[in-house]
């Protein structure tokens, strides 16, 4: 089962969202109507798709048993099951946040949890 998931966003929205209690969204996820997810092993791919070369990042861990139902896990990538929260997302739910460098060879990650 999937206990952790994880966001990649930009420094300066995640600073703004730390100031009101709570993450909206970026763009492309109010344009969707979800928040985009991925798990401990589509983070990888979806920095290399969605943010290749871009630097001041974050990536924000967050706890799955504390989003509830607004939750699903729908299929995207390939038929991969990616999670999808239609709902802001509460901070309280928030396990950490680290910085995403960029290196030649692309995105560097901590050690992501499942």
């Amino acid at each position: 089962m999937i206990r952790v998931i994880y966001k990649i966003v930009p420094k300066s929205l995640w600073d703004e969202a730390k100031t009101r209690g709570v993450f909206e969204g970026a763009a492309i996820d109010l344009t969707d109507g979800y928040i985009h997810f991925s798990t401990a092993s589509q983070a990888r791919e979806t920095a290399a798709r969605h943010f290749a070369g871009q630097t001041d990042l974050l990536l924000v861990a967050v706890d799955v048993e504390r989003l509830g139902e607004a939750l699903k896990f729908e299929p995207s990538r390939g038929g991969d099951l990616f999670p999808h929260l239609y709902a802001n997302l509460d901070l309280g739910a928030v396990l950490w946040e680290k910085p995403l460098p960029l290196a030649p060879d692309g995105h560097q990650f901590p050690e992501l949890d499942a």
